[in-house]
C-alpha cells in the first residue's frame, strides 16, 4: 500500500529579502542608459571607434540588467494551471543569458585586442581617458549596489559582474591611455584589453557553471544531500530515507522529493514526522518539500531504492 502525501510547503520568509534590489536595478538601467548617450555622443565628436564600441556593449549592459528585473518580477507572479511552479525558472533562465552575454563580451573584447594589435590606430588619449574615468564612476557605483547580495542569488552575482567587468576595462582604457599618452606605445592598449578579457572570463567561469547546474536541475551548488539526509534520519520514526531529489525551483529557492520509511507503528504520526522534516529543511535552504511515506516492512519499486 503507498500513500503519497503531496503536502507542499512554501515559506516564503526563508527565501533571502531581495526587494530592496529593485531600486538597485532600476539606477543601474537609468545610470547606464545615460552614459551610453554620452559615449555615442563623444565617440561621434571625437571619432572615436572604441568609445562607440564600449557604448554598445555599455548597451549589452543595460539589456542584461532590464532582464534581471523582470525575472525577479515573474519571480514573484502567481502560479497557474499551465505554469504551477509560477514564472519562478525565469530566474535560472535569465542567469545563464547573461553569464552566455559575458563571455561573449570577452570573445569581442580579446579580438579587438588582437585586431588593433596588428593594426594599430592612433588613438585620442585624452577624450577617451575622460569618458572612462567617468565609466569607471557609473560602474563602480552601480557594481557596489549589488555586491552585498551578490552571493545570495545568480542575477545579483551577474548585475555585480557585468558592473564590475565594465568598471575594469574603463580603468584599463584610462590606465593604457595614460601610459600611451606618456610613452607613445600604442600596444599597451591591446595587451591590457587581453589582461582584462582574461580577468573577466575568471569570473563568468563560476556563474556559467551554476547557472548551467540549476538550468539542468542539478544540485543547486550549496546544498549537501549527505547532510540533508542525516539531518532527515534525526527524525523520530523516519527509519531509512531515498528516491531522494533536490533541484532549484529559482535562483533562490529550492525543492526537495523523496521517499520515507517509516516503521508501521509511527505511520499514524506522518503529519508530525512532515511537519519536524520540514522544518528541518528550512534551515538547509529547501523551501519546498513533498514526502511519500513506505512502511518499513514493504519493498520499495523504484529502481534506485
Amino acid at each position: 500500500m503507498h500513500m503519497h502525501s503531496h503536502d507542499h510547503s512554501h515559506h516564503h520568509d526563508h527565501a533571502p529579502k531581495l526587494d530592496h534590489l529593485n531600486a538597485a536595478f532600476i539606477w543601474g538601467i537609468i545610470l547606464n542608459s545615460a552614459f551610453v548617450v554620452i559615449e555615442v555622443i563623444y565617440g561621434l565628436i571625437s571619432g572615436s571607434l572604441a568609445l562607440l564600441t564600449d557604448a554598445g556593449h555599455n548597451l549589452s549592459d543595460v539589456a542584461s540588467l532590464a532582464l534581471a528585473l523582470l525575472a525577479f518580477k515573474l519571480a514573484k507572479a502567481k502560479s497557474n494551471k499551465n505554469y504551477t511552479y509560477g514564472y519562478k525558472r525565469s530566474t535560472i533562465i535569465v542567469s545563464f543569458f547573461n553569464a552566455v552575454i559575458l563571455v561573449v563580451a570577452v570573445g569581442f573584447i580579446i579580438y579587438e585586442a588582437v585586431m588593433r594589435f596588428m593594426h594599430p590606430e592612433p588613438l585620442a588619449g585624452g577624450t577617451i581617458a575622460w569618458v572612462a574615468l567617468a565609466g569607471i564612476a557609473v560602474n563602480g557605483f552601480t557594481a557596489w549596489l549589488f555586491m552585498k547580495d551578490k552571493d545570495s542569488d545568480l542575477n545579483v552575482k551577474g548585475a555585480y559582474l557585468h558592473m564590475a567587468v565594465d568598471a575594469i576595462v574603463s580603468l584599463g582604457v584610462v590606465i593604457s591611455g595614460v601610459i600611451i599618452y606618456f610613452t607613445g606605445l600604442a600596444w599597451i592598449d591591446s595587451v591590457v584589453s587581453i589582461i582584462i578579457g582574461i580577468v573577466i572570463l575568471a569570473g563568468t567561469w563560476s556563474l556559467l557553471k551554476d547557472s548551467l547546474r540549476l538550468e539542468m536541475d542539478g544540485v543547486p551548488k550549496d546544498i549537501d544531500l549527505q547532510k540533508i539526509k542525516a539531518e532527515l534520519l534525526k527524525a523520530d520514526g523516519v527509519v531509512d530515507i531515498h528516491h531522494m531529489h533536490v533541484w532549484a525551483l529559482s535562483t533562490t529557492e529550492n525543492a526537495l522529493t523523496a521517499h520515507l520509511v517509516v516503521s508501521p507503528d509511527n505511520m499514524n504520526k506522518f503529519d508530525e514526522i512532515k511537519h519536524d522534516l520540514r522544518h528541518r529543511l528550512e534551515h538547509l535552504s529547501i523551501t519546498h518539500s513533498t514526502f511519500e511515506p513506505e512502511f518499513s516492512t514493504e519493498k520499495c519499486e523504484q529502481p534506485d531504492c
